[in-house]
């Protein structure tokens, strides 16, 4: 699978378990169809899901006037994924995380979803590349 299908897919998941109660495992095969999983859709579902509360306080910082508990649930959930690349898969460039996040964020939510996403992780790089 393809990482861009993959981080669809990892979205697809985590957004199922934000809006209701089930485990990242059911999420998973809700949105796979049958189809096999692989190492990277199962890495980011379940890292994400297990390191929520660090993801969090990693990026509660970058968002300013909102708190994680308004944030519409496209936007929580696609900067959950591009924190967890961040912190825990280094072997990811930055610059392909961020610009994924913002085509996830397209893709689901909208354009406005998209700029809001772009202005959070775009101070995030600011601050790394600044490290």
């Amino acid at each position: 699978m393809k990482r861009r299908l993959a981080r669809e897919k990892a979205f697809q998941s985590l957004f199922q378990i934000e809006v209701s109660d089930i485990s990242a495992s059911e999420a998973m095969e809700h949105v796979l169809e049958g189809e096999p999983s692989d190492e990277f859709l199962t890495s980011m579902v379940h890292g994400t899901v297990e390191k929520k509360e660090e993801i969090e306080r990693f990026l509660t910082p970058y968002l300013e006037k909102w708190s994680f508990s308004r944030l519409a649930n496209v936007e929580r959930v696609v900067l959950q994924m591009a924190a967890y690349e961040w912190l825990f898969m280094k072997e990811v460039p930055k610059n392909v995380t961020l610009n994924e996040a913002i085509e996830t964020a397209k893709i689901f939510g909208g354009e406005e979803a998209g700029r809001f996403v772009n202005g959070v992780l775009g101070k995030i790089v600011k601050d790394i590349n600044n490290n």
